[in-house]
């Protein structure tokens, strides 16, 4: 499973390493590209170290299954991630950041298809939910544009710092993507997902 790669026709989501640090540092210590999130910016590349060390031991737990989002030519540009994950109910929640100077590339649309192939036609899972801040408009647009559709608004649901933040739900459907963009996307795999994570075959 450490080998899992999802790789399209310009970018790839794959199993984070150690050596990613310091290209997630450069990103991430932009403080647009942490601006809604509850962490950040990283402020040294030993932040982004400490986050990755973490990662294994989540994915063998099953509760967060981050990738970094790489380009096949610039190498690490951010991280895309499934977590609350619920095997019962086959689904997850999907969180995306890209650095700033990917933001309307197109690369949040690729992104989105390779994992959403890995969540449907790799995982098995039913149904993908994403989160956003009310007020981050750029993010609910760019969602809904992939085929997630917005299901409502959770009241206080997020704490950011010292404050209890409303964020939009969206969601979409396994049916929804079979039918949908992202679905178009060429998508090819290799390894294999941890299995915490695999909710049906």
């Amino acid at each position: 499973m450490e080998d899992l790669a999802v790789t399209g026709p310009t970018l790839r989501v794959r199993i984070p390493r150690t050596g990613d640090a310091a290209a997630l540092y450069r990103e991430a210590s932009d403080h647009e590209v942490t601006r809604w999130f509850s962490w950040g910016p990283y402020l040294s590349e030993d932040e982004a170290r400490a986050y990755l060390v973490r990662l294994p031991a989540q994915r063998e737990r099953g509760e967060q299954l981050d990738l970094v989002v790489e380009h096949l030519d610039g190498g690490p540009i951010g991280i895309s991630g499934l977590s609350e994950l619920s095997v019962r109910d086959r689904r997850a929640s999907i969180g995306t950041w890209l650095g700033r100077s990917w933001w309307g590339t197109g690369a949040n649309r690729e992104s989105k298809a390779l994992m959403c192939h890995l969540a449907f036609a790799v995982l098995g899972l039913d149904r993908l939910g994403a989160y956003s801040n009310v007020d981050h408009l750029r993010s609910q647009c760019a969602l809904e544009r992939v085929g997630f559709q917005r299901e409502g608004v959770l009241r206080r649901y997020h704490r950011h710092g010292e404050q209890a933040l409303d964020v939009v739900v969206l969601g979409l459907l396994r049916s929804e993507w079979e039918s949908g963009p992202l679905r178009e996307v060429d998508v090819t795999v290799t390894g294999a997902p941890p299995p915490a994570f695999v909710v049906a075959r």
